[in-house]
Order: C-alpha cells, then sequence, then structure tokens
C-alpha cells in the first residue's frame, strides 16, 4: 500500500507541477511584453507596485519566481528596495490564484482542456494560439495531476494514526507552522505544499483548523526561495528577502495569535461543506489582510531588513551591472536587463572614442591610457553581455523576443567596434605625439567638426536604445550619411593641401586614417539605429528606466 500512496503521490505532484511550468511558461510568452508595462509603471509608488506583483505572479504562478526576480532587478539597480516592498506584497496576493484554482472540482474536464489545447497547437502556425494552446495543456495537466495526487491519497483515510497526527495540528500550532515551512522548503513551491493541503482535504484527512497552521508555514516556507538566490547579491537584494521572511513571520503571528479562529468562522460560513474551499479562501484573505494590515508598515520593514542586513564595508567590483542570472526565469525582464547592460556599453564606447580623440588633439597621454583601459572594460562586457544572451537563448521565448536577442547579438559586436576603432584612433596619437608632429589649422578644423558630428550620432543612438526613439534613431542615419559625404570631401582636401605643402605628409596620413576609423564608425551606430527602427511594434527596443523612489 505504502509504496502504491507513494509513487502515486510523486506522480500526481510531478504531473501538478509541470502542468503549472507548462501553463506559466504559455502566460509568460502570451503576455510577457504587456508585463513589461506593469514593471515600468511599478515606479510610482507602493500602492501601484502592489497592483503590478499581484499581476505578475498570477501571470508567473509562482510567487518564488516574482521574488527572486525583484532580487535581480534590485540587485541590477533597476528597482529600489522601497518599491520591491509592495511588489512582495503583491506577489502574496497573486498566488493565492493557483490555491483558488485547484480547489474546485474540475478534473472531469481537464482531458477536454488538453485535447482543446493539442487540437490549437497542431492546427495553427500563429504563435500566439500556440501559447494559447500551452496555456490550456498545463492547465489540464495541472488538474490530472492533482486528481492524481488526491486519489493516491485516499488510502490513507484508513491509516487511523496518520489522521490523528494530521488533526493534532491544529492543538500543536508550532509543529502545523513548521511541517508547512519543511513542506515549502522541500518542494520550493508553496503552489505545490497548498496543492497537498487541498487534496487531503479532497479526501477528508484534514480539517481546516490543521490546515490553516500549516498554510501559514507554506508561506514562511516560500521566502527560501528569494533569500537563496540573495546569496552573493548586492545588500539591498539581500534586504528583499529579508522583508519578504519578515512579512510573513509577522502575518503569521497575527493570524496565529489573533485573527486565525476568526478567518476559519468566516470561510466556513462563505462555503460550509468544502474544506478545499475553505482552505483556499482562507489562503487568499490570509494574504490580503496581511497585506492591509503591514501596507502602511513598508518603512519599518525597510528598517527592520536594514538593521538584519547591514551594509556591506567592501562593494563587489562588477564590470555589468544588470545581467542577473535570477530574472533568466523571467526572459522578458531578462531582455530588458540586455537592453540596458547594452546601453551602459555604448555610453562607454563613446566615452572611449571621445577620450581617444581628445588624445590626439591634446596630445595627452593620460587619454591614451585612458582608451585602452576603456577599451579592455568594453571587451569585458562584451563577453559577459554574450553569455547572458546565450543563456537567454535557451529560455522560453516569444518569436519577438527572440528575435530581439538575435539582433542584441549583432548590435552589441557593432558597439564593441567602436572600441576598437577608439584603440586604433590612440595608436594614431601615440604615433603623432612621438614623432613631435604638428596640426595645421585647417586639419584641426576637420578633427573638431569630425569629432562633434560623430559625438552627436553616439548621443542619438545612444538615447534611440534608451528611449526606442525612432525619431532620433532616423536622425543618426541621416548623421552618418552626412559623415560619408564629409569624409569624402576631406579626404580630396587633404591630399590636396598635402599635394601643395601645406600640411605635412606624416599628418596628412594619419588625418586619413582617423577619417576611415570615423567613417566605420558611424557605419556601425547606423546600423544600431537601423536595428531599433526595424523592432519598432514588435518588441518595444528600450532599457527600463532608472527607477525612481516610492511615494506612498
Amino acid at each position: 500500500m505504502w509504496v502504491n500512496i507513494v509513487l502515486g503521490a510523486i506522480s500526481g505532484l510531478g504531473l501538478f507541477l509541470f502542468g503549472m511550468s507548462l501553463m506559466s511558461d504559455g502566460l509568460q510568452k502570451a503576455a510577457g511584453r504587456r508585463l513589461k508595462g506593469f514593471i515600468e509603471r511599478m515606479t510610482r509608488n507602493r500602492l501601484i507596485a502592489v497592483f503590478a506583483g499581484t499581476i505578475v505572479t498570477m501571470v508567473i504562478q509562482s510567487s518564488s519566481a516574482t521574488s527572486v526576480m525583484v532580487v535581480g532587478l534590485v540587485n541590477a539597480g533597476i528597482m529600489r528596495l522601497s518599491q520591491a516592498v509592495g511588489v512582495i506584497m503583491g506577489a502574496n496576493i497573486g498566488t493565492t490564484i493557483t490555491s483558488q484554482l485547484i480547489s474546485f472540482d474540475i478534473y472531469t474536464y481537464a482531458p477536454i482542456l488538453v485535447m482543446a489545447g493539442m487540437i490549437i497547437k497542431m492546427s495553427s502556425k500563429i504563435e500566439s494560439r500556440k501559447h494559447i494552446a500551452d496555456i490550456l495543456v498545463g492547465l489540464g495537466i495541472l488538474f490530472i495531476g492533482m486528481n492524481l495526487l488526491q486519489g493516491s491519497l485516499s488510502p490513507l483515510r484508513e491509516v487511523e494514526w496518520f489522521r490523528d497526527l494530521l488533526v493534532s495540528f491544529q492543538y500543536n500550532p508550532i509543529m502545523g507552522i513548521f511541517t508547512g515551512f519543511a513542506l515549502t522548503l522541500i518542494l520550493q513551491s508553496s503552489s505545490a505544499s497548498m496543492g497537498i493541503l487541498v487534496a487531503l482535504a479532497g479526501e477528508g484527512l484534514i480539517p481546516l483548523g490543521s490546515a490553516l497552521f500549516i498554510m501559514y508555514g507554506d508561506n514562511i516556507g516560500t521566502c527560501t526561495t528569494a533569500l537563496i538566490a540573495s546569496i552573493g547579491s548586492s545588500t539591498n537584494a539581500r534586504r528583499v528577502g529579508v522583508v519578504h521572511l519578515i512579512f510573513n513571520i509577522i502575518g503569521t503571528l497575527i493570524f496565529s495569535l489573533v485573527l486565525g479562529p476568526h478567518i476559519a468562522r468566516l470561510v466556513t460560513t462563505i462555503d460550509p461543506l468544502l474544506v478545499a474551499r475553505q482552505i483556499a479562501n482562507a489562503h487568499t484573505l490570509f494574504n490580503i489582510i496581511n497585506v492591509i494590515i503591514l501596507f502602511p508598515f513598508g518603512g519599518v520593514l525597510l528598517w527592520l531588513a536594514t538593521l538584519l542586513v547591514p551594509e556591506r564595508a567592501i562593494p563587489v567590483p562588477t564590470i555589468t551591472t544588470h545581467l542577473d542570472p535570477r530574472v533568466l526565469k523571467t526572459p522578458f525582464m531578462a531582455t530588458q536587463n540586455a537592453v540596458k547592460e547594452m546601453a551602459q556599453m555604448a555610453i562607454l564606447s563613446k566615452d572611449t572614442l571621445d577620450s581617444s580623440l581628445q588624445a590626439l588633439i591634446t596630445k595627452d597621454k593620460d587619454m591614451i591610457m585612458t582608451t585602452i583601459n576603456n577599451e579592455q572594460r568594453i571587451n569585458l562586457m562584451e563577453k559577459e553581455i554574450f553569455q547572458y544572451l546565450v543563456a537567454l537563448s535557451n529560455t522560453p521565448l516569444n518569436a519577438a523576443d527572440r528575435q530581439m536577442i538575435d539582433s542584441l547579438f549583432h548590435t552589441i559586436n557593432d558597439i564593441e567596434r567602436i572600441g576598437d576603432h577608439a584603440e586604433n584612433i590612440s595608436d594614431l596619437a601615440t604615433a603623432f605625439i612621438d614623432n613631435e608632429l604638428q596640426f595645421d589649422e585647417a586639419s584641426l578644423s576637420t578633427i573638431h567638426h569630425a569629432h562633434e558630428r560623430i559625438m552627436t550620432g553616439i548621443d542619438l543612438v545612444i538615447a534611440s536604445i534608451q528611449e526606442g526613439n525612432l525619431e532620433k534613431a532616423h536622425q543618426v542615419i541621416a548623421i552618418e550619411k552626412e559623415f560619408d559625404g564629409f569624409e569624402a570631401s576631406s579626404r580630396n582636401n587633404i591630399v590636396g593641401r598635402m599635394n601643395h605643402g601645406e600640411t605635412s605628409i606624416d599628418t596628412g596620413l594619419l588625418l586619413l586614417d582617423m577619417l576611415s576609423n570615423l567613417e566605420r564608425v558611424s557605419d556601425h551606430f547606423k546600423n544600431i539605429a537601423q536595428v531599433v527602427v526595424r523592432l519598432d511594434g514588435q518588441t518595444r527596443f528600450s532599457a527600463l528606466a532608472p527607477a525612481q523612489e516610492t511615494t506612498v
């Protein structure tokens, strides 16, 4: 008997988790770009952050995944800790949708959902419909797994000591809370542990009084995922996990000592016959009421987290700041992180090119060293971003996000090549200084004009990346065309001045090499601008705006 129970429970739980994962992937692919809007708008205040956290978790189907994502966003500096508090609160509400779903006895319709999903998936070539098919198939498999889990536990009704154990939890709250905590810690999913509770209730094995304390433990156990994910991250990222833990511990204390009996009476009144529905409703009420009670004390939660996780004495240096692997679990956010890091790389390439031209104009060898050091950092950034994009490519992506990532590979290479051309110009500056050459007024005028136009083009391309601004992208393309004409006329002018002895041969050749490098730079920033234009309307080519402090 025990072998059949264990194997049946493992099989049912496995199908439950697989169905939930498949449904989550389908929802993320279908709604990924819309979720980006929620994430961006949560910067307004903590109340909106609660709403956004609720919606995102309902889509992702996991408060743990949302918490890990928030840890990554805070670690990357995209989200402030005060905003994260609201998202964490909302995640606790959003995760209750799973327990509500599985508490309804709709197993009869599960095979229909699977069949409908498979028909859509096999008959349609439209990607959005295939995402809907994944949602339907995942939901059907989830209910099939839930039914198998519940059926495998059915023989336990005849095991008296097991029934007595479950009943005893209502008289031993600490043991009940610890059981829920341990179960969620092992499964790393509060939805799965709630599924087991609902399955036990469906077989009449567990009373509401015992289930409540196990449920409280589930809510504490789900915090462990974010705590584990925050290991090795920034101070504020680690505080996110601590805030989540404090929030659920305080809620557990409030309900265990004061509100638990009132909630039990309320859910029994709402649905007096089905314990499974009572548990689901209690789970929802617990999290909603906990948010209502603790929302005004968000600042206190932050203060406690600050006390428990003090500032690090020595910050850990990094080349990139936004490429947190934790966020790979939510591809739509990971893509935005890569774009944000790419924008930082473009800014560094601009500074590198600027320092190389300044070295040529001012004969400053310190500028040459700055150029070389920055170019090395650009190479390291390129490598780290490429590695991140490769990992991101192996996650479930919709067509628009995959096209975005493919374009990022080429764009990052264009940005890196700008750094290479800056290094070439710094080599020219070194030769210019070592050979004690001089620029005449006409040569200096050529350099200054080229410098100005190239810097304008790079500034515009950076803005087009950060803002997804099509107008600025088109301006970049126009500047590149203008620079081609300028480069051709300047070449003729330099050669003419060399023929008339107005410019030395060495200086003239150096200027021609400089113009060649800058013309290639303009080609590269034109390539980037064309990507911005091409991707508009499919996937918005913009990095997340810097996080702003909350006002609520």
